[in-house]
């Protein structure tokens, strides 16, 4: 099953604190717990370590996602068609056409009730956008993209700032 295969994620994860590192990795684990037959796609890029889930090997039917920032080192539990949730509590962020997230601090501030009505819901709408049932897979880990070049705190032009 995929929830054990980490070793490309575990490598992306270095640059990171260890309290980090734990956090995203139970993060990844709830999911996992949920929905163990959709694949997880992981994007390694220059100003993100980003990975999330879906029915197929493709990121426009990714139901949920978990992306820690490169300077920030903010953890963001996402969801890529968030705005068509139905966030009652209003807890969501972004404005944007798409996409709508949480900031994640710590295990005892996630709201993993509320989270995971609304994981049942995005993947339900990911369903329904796949048209062709043939591209759904089951129960693979895809690193889909390596960014060569990584942002962090020594890339930034003081100057910049």
């Amino acid at each position: 099953m995929s929830k054990d295969q980490t070793a490309d994620l575990v490598k992306f994860l270095k640059p990171f604190s260890q309290e980090i590192v734990e956090l995203v990795l139970w993060l990844r684990e709830f999911v996992w717990d949920l929905y163990p037959d959709t694949n997880e796609l992981i994007y390694d890029n220059y100003n993100a370590l980003a990975f999330g889930w879906s029915p197929t090997d493709k990121v426009g039917h990714t139901f949920c996602s978990i992306a820690v920032g490169r300077t920030s080192k903010n953890i963001h539990f996402g969801f890529y068609w968030g705005s068509e949730l139905s966030d009652t509590k209003k807890i969501l962020l972004g404005k944007g056409n798409q996409y709508r997230y949480i900031l994640v601090t710590s295990r005892n501030e996630f709201p993993k009730a509320y989270i995971k009505k609304l994981v049942g819901e995005a993947y339900k709408n990911s369903l329904a956008k796949v048209k062709d049932k043939k591209q759904i897979r089951e129960g693979l880990t895809l690193t889909k993209s390596i960014s060569q070049r990584k942002r962090t705190n020594k890339n930034i032009d003081p100057k910049k700032k």
